[in-house]
């Protein structure tokens, strides 16, 4: 396949449309079954914590061996046209067989997921929960409100954890390793639709390793990142222009595969889709530039402009799926407050441009040989052009981000790093390949070399593919120390106080009745409303909560609420709250009454959160209006149904 033949897809007989479909579903459920099955067999066996024994990387690297070799013998395979759908399945197990055991192993002894339940692992486990608990697209914690985060990958995982009968957190850890395995096979299966099968294999290889090192703990954005690269090499088939082609009739498939992935994007991650609808908004100024120069008026401009139109339409369509509920409650009138901050961080990451191309290590030089190839090929190879107008995006994108630091504001450029590192990593699969062929030519296609060329790109990828372990060494240690909706600590240590959440959740159901999510809580523990669907009156921070809550607002409330005297005035004040108003709050004992640990923003600051502690007086809840148990270290407080 020529490198232009493989970026410009016509108009596909339905034979093509057929086998490619059939190939994702087939992909699809092998990815399942591989990693369904090795996350069952690495439940069945008590393992010691990674955190505390070795043996576990032990493992792990020899199953990342077999998956990488098994890797090696379908390139082989498919590079000699030797039984081909064999090595295109085996291709499809043997990746998804390395994602589930370089995540999978190393957390098989902890029922959580990377970083635990920590941060923002937490609102991601609400999440989960809450759509674990019902199909409706309702807000991870505020009650009455349409959900504003995209919640197309936790609402699939919802349904499938309500289908197993498993609880929310107990199916993030599965459901996570899961979906990233899928995805890999998917993505692996667009690059072989755009290039030879074999340079396919590498290309998805190279990605998925780089996602399991620094997209992984952000499991629905690693999904993305996997299929952002191929979803732009398809992107630019659909908008450039193809010398000496008729493109009247032609590209039109790209043209619905990329308003499709954009359309997945929207529901999954909206930062994602940012960059991918920014990067596909470059390639069409470009495309349509390119156009015009080459047909002397504006007008030749017009059907690159018409795509464009189309995958964006196509992708707002996708989109309301999951905004849609969002969307018509701000067009029915509930406009976003000031509280909306979720983009009020600016690590150091995001204050400079990041040049991975020049770290002294194998993603430094792996990105540092698609650099050079995206130069160098920037003229004659179209799936150069494409990756390249993607790195560019992303360079424009985190300048705009430092630019608009000036304003207040951010684009949150640090979250795009693994985004460029993809993009780099697939231009230097194929630039290993591309400059592997001229090295092997210009030595006279000497075995010697070849040989020598496979053992240093095969010795590279399993020195980078067992080090991920150590790369997220930090996130597994806290999926280890992080106390687990059972209440235990997968390393054996004592657990932390979300110990008693069980006798917590048993003191609310019996005094309120009902099902959890029928009753809004107050608590700083917001941990406790991951495992236990309940809504929260407050969320953990403002750059997590809904807009149309009114963060800002309801902290105001809350401290207003602690200078009460009486519970008259307490109650009071519930009734007319703006907001639905608790039917429960979840105290920590203090030495002067019942505490409340809330967070305010505090941008441009780094950290960008201050915690604050609110306490409320025993007195205002000694009334007979309400019930006060005390659970551990926390003191629960029951609002009478007759109060």
């Amino acid at each position: 396949m020529t490198d232009a033949s493989s970026t410009s897809i016509p108009v596909a007989p339905l034979r093509k449309i057929a086998t490619t479909a059939g190939h994702l579903v087939v992909a699809v459920v092998v990815a399942i079954v591989v990693s369904a099955v090795g996350l069952f067999a690495f439940d069945a066996v008590q393992w010691p914590a990674f955190t505390s024994s070795n043996v576990t990387q032990a493992v792990t690297t020899v199953m990342q061996f077999a998956a990488l070799a098994a890797l090696g013998l379908s390139v082989y395979l498919l590079r000699r046209r030797t039984w081909v759908m064999g090595a295109r399945v085996l291709s499809w197990a043997a990746l998804s067989g390395l994602v589930t055991a370089t995540l999978g192993m190393p957390l098989a002894a902890t029922r959580l997921y990377l970083h635990g339940i920590s941060v923002d692992q937490e609102f991601r486990t609400q999440f989960l929960t809450r759509l674990t608990d019902s199909a409706a697209l309702h807000d991870m914690n505020y009650a009455d409100l349409p959900s504003f985060y995209p919640a197309g990958w936790f609402w699939v995982g919802g349904r499938v954890a309500d289908l197993l009968g498993m609880e929310g957190w107990a199916a993030f850890k599965p459901y996570a390793i899961a979906s990233i395995a899928v995805a890999a096979v998917v993505a692996l299966v667009l690059w072989s639709e755009l290039v030879r099968a074999d340079l396919a294999v590498l290309a998805a290889t190279a990605t998925t390793l780089v996602v399991l090192a620094y997209g992984s703990p952000e499991p629905y954005g690693a999904v993305i990142a996997l299929l952002v690269a191929p979803a732009l090499v398809l992107a630019w088939g659909a908008l450039a222009p193809v010398p000496g082609a008729d493109r009247g009739r032609q590209g039109w498939g790209a043209v619905v595969g990329t308003g499709l992935f954009l359309g997945l994007a929207a529901t999954f991650y909206t930062l994602y889709l940012g960059i991918a609808a920014f990067a596909v908004t470059v390639m069409a100024v470009v495309a349509a530039w390119l156009a015009w120069r080459a047909g002397d008026s504006w007008r030749a401009a017009l059907p690159v402009l018409l795509r464009f139109v189309v995958i964006a339409a196509i992708a707002m369509l996708v989109a309301l799926i999951v905004w849609a509920p969002f969307v018509f409650e701000v067009l029915g009138g509930n406009t976003p407050s000031e509280s909306g901050t979720a983009t009020h961080y600016l690590p150091d990451a995001g204050a400079r441009l990041p040049l991975p191309m020049f770290h002294m290590s194998l993603i430094g030089l792996l990105s540092l040989l698609g650099t050079i190839w995206l130069v160098a090929r920037a003229a004659s190879s179209r799936r150069a052009q494409a990756l390249g107008l993607g790195v560019i995006a992303v360079y424009l994108w985190y300048l705009a981000s430092m630019a608009m630091t000036a304003l207040g504001n951010t684009l949150l450029a640090f979250r795009l790093e693994v985004i460029l590192l993809v993009l780099l990593s697939a231009a230097g699969a194929f630039a290993f390949a591309d400059f592997s062929r001229r090295i092997v030519r210009a030595t006279g296609n000497d075995a010697r070399v070849r040989r020598v060329i496979v053992a240093v790109g095969a010795l590279g990828t399993l020195a980078f593919t067992q080090n991920i372990p150590q790369v997220l060494a930090g996130e597994i240690a806290v999926a280890y120390t992080d106390t687990d909706g059972n209440g235990e600590r997968a390393d054996q240590r004592p657990a932390g106080a979300a110990a008693y959440y069980a006798e917590v959740d048993e003191v609310l159901m019996s005094q309120l009745g009902g099902r959890r999510d029928d009753h809004v809580v107050l608590t700083a523990d917001t941990t406790f409303l991951a495992y236990y669907p309940y809504f929260g009156f407050q969320a953990l921070t403002s750059h997590y909560a809904n807009p149309l809550a009114d963060f800002s607002g309801r902290a105001a409330a809350i401290e207003e609420w602690s200078e009460f005297s009486s519970p008259d005035e307490l109650l009071a004040a519930w009734e007319e709250s703006p907001w639905r108003a608790p039917d429960a709050v979840v105290f920590r004992q203090g030495a002067e009454g019942y505490t409340l640990r809330l967070a305010e923003d505090v941008y441009p600051n780094d950290p960008n959160v201050r915690r604050y502690t609110v306490t409320f007086p025993k007195e205002l809840f000694d009334d007979p209006r309400f019930t006060v148990t005390e659970v551990g270290p926390f003191v629960v407080v029951t609002r009478n149904s007759d109060a």
